[in-house]
């Protein structure tokens, strides 16, 4: 059974994103130059970022409405703080009412799982080159071993201190935006867990993980760091244009 699933997954997503990864490598080979695995790694990233930005965005409306449940059933354990029988009724009614949300958070979180096991391959085999087999046979040629320099001076197949502190600093951003666009209150606890905490345990976690993976995560931070720096400005403009509309109404009357 888990040689069939195995293999289906082979066949249906790793293989598919893999030629993807050498398809931009080759390209940027055209021309006579030396391919950057490291580049075509970071093209790939985006690619993947934007074919899940429906997935990113209704993971964004599903955080509200987690949100939500946890407000109702801190609600619920108040109110029926002296009648467990009774909470745990009311909590069943409640989670039923919220399927939707439910089924949306573990489809994203199963996507994220498949992702995260494409790209651990990805990176433990088919860099190296043990996965040329699954090549397709109308792929361009393309010249072997695969340039793991990126840019000359990170090996994707090793740990880089540079790279490593890159991704703690983007994760660093990233929770400081979040925090600051949340639209519910953040606590001084999460700050210093989220802002302060994770980027020093990730730092450690990640110490010795191939540069190649650190420069997908690094992406990803990116795309997420510019996905909500765009939400907060198109929230601003909003807001702003609510605001000229009423000044004008006012005016007017």
């Amino acid at each position: 059974m888990f040689t069939f699933i195995g293999h289906l997954f082979t066949i249906l997503i790793y293989q598919p994103f893999f030629n993807l990864l050498v398809f931009i490598y080759w390209l940027l080979g055209i021309g006579g130059g030396t391919p950057d695995m490291g580049v075509a790694v970071i093209i790939l990233s985006f690619l993947i970022r934007i074919i899940l930005l429906p997935t990113t965005i209704a993971a964004d409306k599903t955080e509200r409405q987690r949100h939500e449940i946890g407000q109702k059933l801190k609600e619920l354990e108040k109110k029926y703080a002296n009648e467990p029988i009774r909470f745990k009724e009311e909590r069943k009614k409640l989670m039923k009412r919220s399927k939707g949300a439910i089924f949306s958070e573990v489809l994203n979180l199963g996507i994220q799982i498949i992702v995260a096991l494409m790209l651990w391959r990805i990176f433990k085999t088919g860099l190296e080159g043990k996965d040329i087999h699954l090549i397709y046979s109308w792929m361009p040629e393309v010249k072997l071993p695969f340039n793991l320099m990126f840019l000359g001076k990170y090996d994707l197949s090793k740990p880089s201190f540079t790279l490593n502190l890159i991704q703690s600093i983007a994760i660093f951003i990233f929770e400081a935006i979040l925090a600051v666009s949340s639209p519910y209150r953040v606590s001084r606890k999460d700050v210093v867990r989220m802002q302060l905490v994770l980027p020093v345990v990730s730092f450690l976690i990640f110490m010795f993980l191939p540069s190649g993976k650190k420069l997908f995560i690094i992406t990803s931070l990116a795309f997420s760091i510019g996905f909500h720096l765009i939400k907060i400005a198109r929230h601003q403009w909003h807001r702003y244009t609510e605001k000229k509309l009423d000044q004008a109404q006012a005016e007017a009357s």
